[in-house]
């Protein structure tokens, strides 16, 4: 991304962050990573991130729209060419009859934006860590490709 002069920022829900810790453990990582917005709370969905809070109201906060639009937002607010968007259910318990292991992955570059929803089994802490591999994954897919 450093090479092609392409910067990320994220919206994240359920990882609270995480994705961007990672991120930025990477030597340059301030040339490509413009910053993150955790929005754990619904509200802040839409109140930081943008997510249309229609679509909230109906659907709920775990959605794959949600994820597409918190993607969105992250890259519209922060100025970026990437942004990823993270909505899911940690657990342990179900979140809106969604559940635990649930995980939507949203990614908004130049040209579009789409989704990858995951199920991971496992304890809370193994969700998140498999839905930031899920996240830095997609990334590298889709800014690798011309």
């Amino acid at each position: 991304m450093r090479a092609n002069g392409e910067t990320v920022a994220t919206a994240e829900s359920l990882t609270a962050g995480l994705v961007t810790a990672v991120l930025t453990t990477v030597p340059g990582a301030s040339a490509v990573v413009r910053g993150g917005l955790v929005v754990y709370a619904t509200d802040l969905k839409w109140g930081l991130a943008g997510v249309d809070p229609d679509l909230l109201a109906a659907r709920g906060a775990v959605d794959p729209g949600v994820a597409v639009q918190l993607a969105t937002g992250a890259r519209d607010r922060c100025g970026s060419t990437w942004g990823i968007g993270l909505t899911g259910v940690a657990g342990p318990d179900s979140q809106d009859g969604v559940a635990p292991g649930t995980v939507h992955v949203g990614i908004a570059g130049p040209t579009g934006a789409n989704v990858s929803t995951i199920t991971v089994g496992g304890d809370r802490h193994e969700v998140r860590a498999a839905s930031v591999r899920a996240a830095v994954d997609l990334l590298a897919g889709r800014a690798a490709a011309p």
